[in-house]
Formats: structure tokens, C-alpha cells, sequence
């Protein structure tokens, strides 16, 4: 049974898994990683659905802990939605013969954060049962982790969700679903960027006045609760390709891509990691030479990757050598009048419609093949829905994708959403006593 330390080795004794899943950040202000890494757990056969390999996956990594009928419970529950592995193949011209679209945004909320958010809500909920403390989960969100969260822990007795979203700075598709009335769920429209919300979260884990009245967790890429699921679609994927191959994955917060990493250094046979970013280039010109100095988040069409100051760098940088990231992993920036180009390119050559994030890493991809004539087959993560950026998609093609009914019903729904300043002592406010 792999133990759980802290990035920063300046944390007490390594902990289980569950104690990792429901504290989220290590004492020492630290991100949690594994000790040790299993072994990817064999395929079975042909037949083996994705909630079935899910299972055979995760059982290295909690074995002890959550037993094997149990957590086969938890990956068919949660996992009861399809996932779509599309070739783009265009006949050369456009570049995209052997890409493929991996399809994560079939979920109930459209996104592939409903991959970690609702294996997360479960295991949660297995640890929780007996206990009498109350959990506050709090999370910050730049687009899709939010409403994922609140849809998957959603009525979970004991449990708080609290959000904190950047007012203004999400689609209007996905404040819809962040501020939708959920039992159990509380959405703060924090006034500033995603990184003054990723900011206060870090800060109210480390405030003694409330770590000493809440047991709180987070839902965020920082808790290595979310990143052990994310690793099950990378593991499907990569299983349907006879040979290597690369996986390209829009990026902002590098949770998704240590998610991969993680796969790979189980076993996965994985080429090389493309980290496809807008113009939050911080990561690209890492890899490229650059120091790591983080920067303000920018304003993008994918916004859900407005990050400046990326979390999961610090797990990336303990799970590789500067020198073994820039040779696992090649970083781009993509612009947001690149993304539209990009968006429009596809769709004529393949008649594919891509939101504006797997937009950036399908141009991430032609510029890749570009400079280093690698053609591999590759797969890009395509993590949200398009009709989830109608807007966006408009402007690119000229129409609105099709909604589905799912999100075509959120209009109809009671909404409930309350301010918050962006400093420690408001969101402390509001986490003691509701105001």
C-alpha cells in the first residue's frame, strides 16, 4: 500500500491515502505524493469496460485501505458515462492523420473533471461513514472543477462543498452551473482572478483559526484524490494504440498532466507529454530554458487554463529531474487569435467541433509535427463540451453548437451565489459564521 508524503519533505511521517484524500494539502504546506509508485495493474480482457480497468487500476494504489468490491462499486458508479476515443484523420492535408480526440466531457457536467470529482465524492463519503466530524471541502475554480465538485459531492451527507470562482472570468455556461442551488453547496464570486481564489484556499488550509474549527479537504488538483482518477483515461487510451504513442493535454493548473506523468511512471507507455497552454505561458518557457518564475494570470477564451501560477508544478518537479520534464515533456503557448484559426481549421478539414481548449491542443499538435516532423499517433484531451463556450464557437464557425439537454436545463434551475473580497480574513468570515 503506497504512503503519501509532502513535496516539500518537511511533513511528519508519510500518511495513507485517506488521510491525504481528506486533508488535501500535507501540514508543511506541501502538496501530497506517493512514496512509491505500483506498478501498472495487467489489462484483462477485450471485453474489460472502463469502470472495470478503472478498478484493476486503483486497487495497487488503495489497497488496505478501500476494499477491492468496494472500490468496484465506487468506479461503476461513478463512471457511468461513455468515453470516446475520435480520429481526426483528414488525408494528410491538415496535419491530423493519427491524431485522435479523447472525448472527457460526457460526464453530467460536461467536463473531465467529473472523473476526479466523482470518484473523489465517493471514496470521501467511504471514509467518512462513522465519523462524527462535518467536512468542508473547499475549492477554487477557473471553470469546470467547480461545478464538477458540487454535482458530485451534491446532498453527501456531512460534507460542505464551498467554491470560490473568479467573477466575470468564467463562461457564462459554467457560472450557470457553478451557482446552480445544490444541497450542501455554497458558491463565493470572489473579486479577483483564479489565482487570488487558488490563493485563499492555500491560505485558509494554513489559518490555525480555522484548521482548528473545520476538518477541511479540497477538491482541486492539489489533492492527490483527484489526480489518482485522472490517471484511469490515459490508461484506457493508451491500451487501444499497439505501440507508443503521445498524449497532448491542455494545460493550466498541470494537474491533468501530472495525472499523466503519474501513468507513465506506473508503467504507460507514453512517448512524450505535449502541455498545450494559452498565452498563461509559464510551463512553455519553463520547458524551453526559462526560470521558474510564475506571472499574473492573463484573461483567455480558455479560460478554464487561466492560471499563472500552477499548483501541480511543484509535484511535476518532484516526480522528475529539470532535466528528465523537459525531455518528457514539450510545452506551447497558443493564442487566443490562434485558437479561433485553430477551431475553424479542424472543422474544415474534418467537420469536428472543438472548444476553445482542445482547440489549443490541436494546434499545440500541428505545431508540434511542425518542428520536430514527429508523427506519432497522437491523442488530445478534449476536456469540456463546445456548447459549454457557445460564444466562442460561434465566433470561430459561425454557428452555435447543439446543447445538450442537460445543460439546456441548468436556465431553468434556482441559482444562489455570494460575494466575497479576495483576502483570508472575508473568506474566513464566511466559513465561521456564514456572513
Amino acid at each position: 500500500m503506497p504512503h503519501f508524503t509532502s513535496t516539500r519533505g518537511d511533513a511528519p511521517a508519510p500518511v495513507s491515502f485517506e488521510d491525504a484524500l481528506l486533508h488535501g494539502l500535507a501540514p508543511d504546506g506541501g502538496l501530497f505524493v506517493p512514496e512509491t509508485i505500483p506498478s501498472l495493474a495487467p489489462a484483462g480482457d477485450e471485453a474489460e469496460s472502463f469502470p472495470e480497468r478503472s478498478a484493476r487500476v486503483l486497487t495497487p494504489w488503495l489497497a488496505g485501505e478501500i476494499a477491492p468490491e468496494t472500490l468496484r462499486a465506487i468506479t461503476d458508479d461513478a463512471f457511468d458515462f461513455p468515453v470516446s476515443l475520435v480520429p481526426l484523420a483528414d488525408g494528410g492535408d491538415g496535419g491530423l492523420d493519427g491524431v485522435h480526440v479523447l472525448e472527457l466531457f460526457h460526464g453530467p457536467t460536461l467536463s473531465f473533471k467529473d472523473f476526479g470529482a466523482r470518484v473523489m465524492a465517493r471514496c470521501m463519503s467511504h471514509f467518512m461513514q462513522g465519523r462524527d466530524e462535518h467536512l468542508t471541502i473547499l475549492v477554487a475554480t477557473s471553470g469546470d472543477t467547480g461545478s464538477a465538485v458540487a454535482d458530485g459531492f451534491a446532498g453527501q451527507p456531512g460534507v460542505e462543498v464551498v467554491l470560490l470562482f473568479p467573477e466575470g472570468q468564467v463562461s457564462p455556461v459554467q457560472e450557470r452551473q457553478l451557482v446552480a442551488q445544490r444541497p450542501g453547496v455554497r458558491a463565493l464570486a470572489v473579486d479577483g482572478p483564479f489565482d487570488d481564489c487558488q490563493r485563499l484556499v492555500k491560505e485558509a488550509f494554513q489559518d490555525e483559526e480555522l484548521s482548528s474549527a473545520l476538518l477541511l479537504s479540497s477538491a482541486n488538483s492539489i489533492n492527490v484524490g483527484r489526480l489518482l482518477p485522472q490517471m484511469l483515461y490515459y490508461v484506457w487510451a493508451a491500451e487501444r494504440f499497439d505501440d507508443e504513442m503521445l498524449f497532448c493535454v491542455p494545460s493550466g493548473n498541470l494537474g491533468n498532466l501530472t495525472a499523466g506523468v503519474l501513468a507513465a511512471r506506473s508503467g504507460l507507455p507514453v512517448r512524450r507529454f505535449l502541455a498545450a497552454h494559452n498565452a498563461n505561458d509559464f510551463f512553455p518557457r519553463f520547458l524551453g530554458g526559462g526560470p521558474d518564475e510564475f506571472a499574473a494570470s492573463e484573461r483567455t477564451l480558455s479560460n478554464a487554463m487561466d492560471v499563472g501560477a500552477p499548483s501541480n508544478f511543484e509535484r511535476l518537479q518532484w516526480l522528475l529531474s529539470e532535466e528528465e520534464l523537459r525531455e518528457t515533456i514539450w510545452g506551447v503557448s497558443v493564442s487566443d487569435g490562434a485558437t479561433l484559426q485553430s477551431m475553424r481549421r479542424v472543422y474544415d478539414a474534418t467537420g469536428y467541433v472543438a472548444d476553445p481548449h482542445t482547440a489549443v491542443g490541436l494546434d499545440a499538435v500541428r505545431r508540434y509535427r511542425s518542428e520536430t516532423g514527429d508523427g506519432t499517433p497522437t491523442v488530445v484531451l478534449s476536456t469540456a463540451h463546445p456548447a459549454k463556450f457557445p460564444a466562442v464557437v460561434e465566433d470561430a464557425l459561425g454557428f452555435e453548437p447543439d446543447a445538450p439537454e442537460r445543460l439546456a436545463a441548468l436556465w431553468n434551475e434556482d441559482t444562489q451565489s455570494e460575494p466575497l473580497a479576495p483576502t483570508l480574513r472575508a473568506l474566513r468570515e464566511k466559513l465561521l459564521h456564514g456572513a
